[in-house]
């Protein structure tokens, strides 16, 4: 079987972690969806890795490493990424697998992808501005380039098609400053680099895997409040977040999914434009924001920040199936006297729990319950018994409303400090 690991929110759940955490019990880490738009942040050792497309389960000895068909891929990012890994003195060569059908970001996605945020004025959507979009929309388009074209002998002739359009394409947005001589030159010498890995065909591979009885673990990136299809459109991303988007991203049968872990925050966050119905203004907003350190992996933008919407998560519980849920962050509640959840919202008079179509922060209202606070540090507690009495009752009133059973609690950044209930 599958199992599932991704975000339940709009990204930036600490799923990197989980994942560094779950990954030994595993043969397989997968990444099925997104680019380096990701960054999975992983602390131990005293040292901090940022991951951006290449799965999180590579620290963990002895374990291979699938970069899926559903995954774009920047070799340049993914090049740097390898750099980290050997200063790191990681051994992956070995255990990172590329698949063959993975669609390649070329520089002049990313220009693209700079060029159209620029030329929409108010109205960006908040890109990460890594070309996620523009190879998406190459790939849909059904003239993308795949990491198999690299191996095929009319390589050239494809990029150099696909090149061309793009320069067409260039000529209706503004122009933003970008080198494109310099970054096609460091692509090509990235793309060789990329080739010297191990290069699948990810369905045959995963199947004959399983057959074998392996375990995998397919790790999201983003949020599920992010999906293309179910997210909070257009302010979202390329791929589908979801825990469908694991058979298309990897090329296996929805029979073969077992346990779905949802990761989310004791808080809530978001990173650019877009709604969010529990965002905080005030005094409190920021205070989440500078104890919780909410700042981008990717980006290094400030995040939104609010109080926990229960109404959202079980919307994303319900499509992805969750059977499991980590809290993580929980620590940057530490302080607080009264805590706050958003139990239903009011939409024009009349309440609802189901998320809405449209959410308009002019006529929408979060209706939140309080809960009272802990007001003490959890540092060095390991079980769950051992929490503050009143983090306790939390964690078990999150659970009951949220109709599913909280296996793991997180208590900081570092790899060690881990509740499994």
């Amino acid at each position: 079987m599958i199992d599932v690991l991704l975000g339940l929110q709009w990204g930036d759940e600490r799923k990197g972690k989980i994942v560094d955490y779950l990954a030994p019990q595993y043969d397989i880490v997968a990444r099925f969806q997104g680019g380096p738009n990701a960054g999975h942040t992983l602390k131990f050792d005293g040292k901090k890795f940022v991951l951006h497309t290449i799965p999180s389960g590579v620290f963990r000895e002895g374990i291979m490493n699938l970069v899926g068909n559903g995954v774009v891929i920047d070799p340049i990012t993914f090049v740097k990424e390898m750099e980290q890994l050997d200063e790191a003195g990681v051994e992956y060569k070995n255990r990172i697998l590329i698949a063959k059908k993975a669609h390649l970001i070329l520089p002049f996605h990313r220009y693209l992808d700079a060029a159209s945020e620029a030329s929409k004025g108010k109205s960006k959507i908040g890109s990460t501005l890594k070309g996620i979009g523009p190879t998406y929309m190459d790939k849909t388009g059904r003239n993308g380039l795949r990491v198999g074209d690299l191996l095929e002998k009319d390589f050239t002739q494809k990029y150099n098609a696909l090149r061309n359009k793009h320069l067409k394409l260039s000529f209706i947005y503004p122009r933003v400053e970008m080198d494109l001589q310099a970054e096609e030159e460091k692509w090509l010498a990235c793309v060789e680099q990329l080739k010297q890995l191990t290069i699948v065909d990810c369905e045959f591979y995963l199947d004959d895997a399983l057959k074998q009885g392996k375990k995998v673990l397919a790790e999201g990136a983003q949020g599920s409040m992010l999906d293309i299809d179910f997210g909070t459109y257009p302010f979202v991303t390329s791929s589908n977040t979801i825990t469908a988007g694991v058979c298309t991203g990897l090329g296996v049968a929805p029979q073969k999914i077992g346990e779905v872990i949802g990761i989310t925050k004791a808080y809530c966050t978001r990173v650019g434009s877009g709604p969010f119905p529990s965002e905080l203004f005030d005094e409190t907003g920021e205070f989440l924001r500078k104890e919780g350190a909410e700042f981008g992996a990717t980006t290094g933008r400030p995040r939104r920040c609010g109080w926990v919407d229960l109404v959202q998560l079980k919307y994303t519980i319900m499509l992805n199936g969750v059977t499991q849920i980590a809290l993580t962050k929980i620590d940057v509640l530490n302080k607080f006297e009264t805590i706050k959840a958003a139990n239903a919202y009011k939409i024009d008079g009349e309440t609802t729990e189901n998320f809405p179509f449209s959410v308009d922060k002019d006529t929408l209202e979060p209706v939140y319950e309080a809960y009272e606070g802990w007001k003490s540090d959890l540092d060095g507690i390991t079980t769950f018994e051992a929490l503050p009495e009143k983090a306790q009752e939390y964690v078990k009133v999150l659970e009951k409303l949220l109709g599913t059973r909280i296996s793991m609690v997180s208590t900081g950044p570092e790899r060690k400090k881990l509740i499994v209930c």
